[in-house]
């Protein structure tokens, strides 16, 4: 099967919704987890169901994404077909940039012939979730399909971020809106609509045409689920393929970290006593980029009331390789690799980016720290939003703080 499928992964959007995490890098390429890149989990299904033919469509800020699939993902064997090999917009086609997620296809619809396919499976690289696509490739098979689309049970009233469908007993599409502000529910689970997920397998033949036919229309989109999706329904055989999760929990888990708050809680999630993401799985390991660093250490016991005293410790927390805690307090917090928390320092329902340096005696709660970021000693973070604001911090509507890439020290001096 690998061998007559291609994986092309649409990881060029801007994600403005996660500025300022995005104001240097793609969404796909923003860390989550503390190890990992959002783009990660997508990969790593593609090496978890054997396809091991992948091009990563990139665009926006991708320097920081194409750098961590070529540190992270080149041990595949070109000399036995394998690969996983970025292509930025080239182009190819006019002078514009992508105009829509089908626009993308066709501008790389000359790459995408050289590999000769049977199926092509287009996959986004900014969810974070455990799928088998070899499951989903296979009903795509025995159902000669020329497109299938993996869906999920949504709430009615996420409705309007989701393309919706309704389909037959058989899992024939009947129906496809993209985005609708209503949804009609599904007949067996009141309160719910059937979302698509992004995830689609066409038969290469029937795609190459839907593409060449829509890039003439003036009046379309260019994008799967506004223009190619409907199209195809009224005259090809289109399934709805029911979302296949290997996270081995009860509840599946697909996520569009999209939104600061939702990247945020996706995080949190980690560090509960049963994380309802499963990243300790070892049938079904999520691969990164891991940098050659010594443990994390913990050092001092010192005496006082608790989170004064000189104490280096973590509670309900994941801590990356390279990281110090000297005589600081971490409590349910995500930390990647070098961080550095210093003595009586308080980090609390955080998340910490690479390199960031915590100063003594700081207090910081439910924020977001982006790279390299040296927090001078003394500060608070996350106890007074408004002098958080005023500093010129973004902060989310749920209360979360979040501190960009590289932030200078005399910002957190404003009073």
């Amino acid at each position: 099967m690998a061998r007559e499928v291609l994986t092309v992964i649409l990881a060029g959007g801007r994600g403005t919704r996660l500025e300022p995490l995005t104001r240097e890098r793609a969404k796909p390429a923003v860390p989550f987890g503390g190890l990992y890149r959002i783009i990660d989990f997508t990969l790593s299904n593609c090496i978890n169901s054997h396809l091991r033919r992948v091009l990563v469509l990139t665009q926006y800020k991708a320097r920081s994404l194409d750098r961590h699939i070529r540190h992270g993902w080149g041990f595949l064997s070109p000399e036995l077909g394998e690969s996983i090999e970025v292509l930025p917009a080239q182009q190819r086609i006019d002078e514009n940039w992508y105009k829509g997620t089908a626009d993308a296809l066709y501008q790389n619809i000359y790459s995408i012939e050289q590999e000769d396919p049977t199926y092509t499976l287009i996959l986004a690289g900014d969810h974070i979730y455990k799928m088998d696509y070899g499951q989903m490739i296979r009903f795509h098979k025995e159902h000669q399909a020329d497109l299938t689309i993996g869906c999920i049970p949504v709430p009615l009233l996420e409705s309007r971020h989701f393309g919706v469908l309704r389909i037959d007993p058989n899992y024939r599409v009947t129906h496809f809106e993209e985005k609708p502000a209503k949804a009609e529910p599904m007949p067996d689970k009141p309160g719910y609509c059937l979302g698509s997920m992004g995830i689609y397998v066409f038969t290469t033949k029937i795609m190459f045409e839907m593409l060449v036919e829509d890039a003439v229309r003036a009046d379309s989109a260019h994008d799967f689920g506004k223009n190619i999706i409907p199209s195809m329904i009224r005259s090809q055989r289109v399934f709805a393929y029911p979302f296949d999760d290997r996270n081995r929990k009860a509840v599946a888990y697909w996520r569009d970290v999209g939104t600061l708050d939702a990247y945020y809680q996706a995080n949190m999630d980690l560090v509960e006593i049963d994380p309802v993401l499963n990243l300790y799985d070892e049938e079904w390991p999520i691969r990164t980029f891991q940098p050659q660093l010594p443990p994390p250490k913990f050092v001092f016991n010192g005496e006082g009331a608790p989170g004064y005293a000189r104490r280096g410790e973590a509670i309900d927390s994941m801590v990356c390789n390279g990281s110090i805690i000297s005589g600081g307090h971490v409590r349910k917090s995500v930390l990647s690799p070098r961080v550095r928390v210093n003595s009586f320092a308080l980090v609390e329902e955080s998340i910490l980016f690479d390199g960031v340096d915590v100063g003594r005696h700081c207090r910081i709660r439910r924020a977001i720290v982006d790279k390299f970021v040296r927090i001078p000693p003394g500060t608070s973070i996350g106890y007074d939003l408004e002098l958080d604001r005023r500093r010129g911090f973004t902060v989310t509507d749920n209360g979360v703080v979040v501190i960009a890439k590289g932030e200078r020290p005399e910002a957190f001096s404003v009073r």
